[in-house]
């Protein structure tokens, strides 16, 4: 069975088309491929012309690959994000994607979202014996998750996105140690509920999913040395990296080899984020997660959930 998927994000359009062999229960990639749309650079609560447009035509272009990788429709789905939940043309946009694909996309809630990220998390990493604090970075939204192999212990989804913070923070090149201390004290009552819910799940490590965790992954990961799936980082070796981003002016940022394109402007506030995290939480390891929210819809897909 071939199978296609497409995360609507906030920030980024992501197709996968999989081919799963029922026999093995392992799926074989045929398609990878994703479209920066930044659909918030007007802010979260409305679709801009532009960004409406560069919606409109990454998904076309994926229907041409959906079409030429013979994906039925019936084993086609969309699904949502941040933006798509909270921006008042959202309907509009959902619309137009229906139009296109000829399917219903779906705009999922984000407990719904975090649900599919640890299902795909899940796939990809080996949970260590403690629990794990997982947590999926998007342009609107950043979920979180407490959970080990076997069952999640408490999640939720907050409207703490990149995206939201560059908005709100960044206005400085580089960016300020006052607009920093800002954000932290934002994030400090914007995720008590998450600082709550470590008190009584304490977690020595973190799963960050794909976006920023890929770029933290691709500076200190020897791509010849680690599994394809995952990657280990001691939480040390986060933060010269983290000071090294922070302290950067965008033209700085835009000479780095690694760092791509899409994730210049944003990747400072993301870093911060992290960072504060990671002392919130007395974190210990880092690893990050090659799948998210797109393999733990393929999941679904194959389960009939």
């Amino acid at each position: 069975m071939r199978a296609a998927v497409i995360d609507l994000g906030t920030n980024t359009f992501h197709l996968l088309i999989a081919e799963h062999t029922p026999s093995s229960g392992t799926w074989r990639v045929v398609v990878k491929h994703k479209r920066y749309v930044k659909l918030a650079e007007e802010g979260i609560h409305h679709i801009g012309e532009a960004a409406f447009s560069r919606g409109i035509e990454a998904l076309k272009a994926f229907k041409v690959q959906i079409e030429a990788a013979q994906v039925d429709l019936a084993h086609l789905k969309a699904f949502g994000t941040a933006a798509l939940r909270t921006a008042d043309n959202a309907p509009d946009f959902l619309e137009k994607t229906a139009e296109i694909l000829g399917v219903q996309p779906e705009s999922i809630s984000g407990w719904r979202e975090a649900e599919l990220i640890y299902k795909g998390v899940r796939q990809a990493v080996p949970f260590p014996e403690s629990r794990v604090l997982i947590m999926d970075i998007g342009g609107g939204s950043v979920e979180f998750i407490i959970a080990d192999r076997n069952r999640v212990f408490w999640q939720e989804s907050f409207p703490v996105g990149v995206a939201v913070l560059w908005q709100r923070f960044h206005r400085h090149d580089p960016i300020t140690t006052e607009e920093v201390s800002a954000l932290e004290q934002y994030l400090e009552t914007a995720l008590a509920r998450l600082w709550q819910a470590l008190e009584t799940y304490p977690c020595p490590a973190l799963i960050g999913a794909s976006g920023t965790f890929d770029v933290i992954d691709q500076f200190l990961l020897d791509p010849a040395d680690k599994p394809e799936l995952y990657g280990h980082i001691p939480v040390g070796d986060f933060y010269p990296l983290y000071e090294r981003l922070v302290r950067s002016t965008l033209a700085e940022r835009l000479a780095m080899p690694g760092l791509p394109d899409e994730r210049i402007e944003m990747v400072v506030v993301a870093v911060v984020l992290i960072r504060y995290v990671l002392q919130k939480a007395a974190t210990v390891d880092i690893f990050t997660s090659v799948y998210a929210m797109k393999e733990g819809m393929l999941e679904d897909m194959v389960s009939g959930a």
